[in-house]
């Protein structure tokens, strides 16, 4: 029993660890926004947080592509 429940704890980190990194494009604007998580609608919209603003951005049409870490903390850092 405590094996099972020790290996179920080990997986939940392992996965909880994960973060996805995302590049979102606005092609009328060419502005690029940076996020870990978004959210598709069904009527094509993608609302997420930018991370470099804090605000909540709904974009109509957009380009999404999965990025590194190295990148998104390239692009998000906050200049001293």
């Amino acid at each position: 029993m405590y094996k099972l429940a020790f290996i179920l704890t080990c997986a939940s980190l392992c996965i909880a660890g994960c973060t996805d990194y995302y590049k979102i494009v606005d092609p009328g604007s060419n502005k690029a926004y940076y996020t870990t998580d978004y959210d598709e609608k069904r009527n094509g919209a993608v609302v997420f947080t930018d991370e470099r603003s804090g605000s909540t951005v709904t974009i109509q049409n957009s380009e999404v592509t999965e990025i590194s870490k190295e990148s998104f903390k390239a692009e998000t850092a906050k200049g001293d």
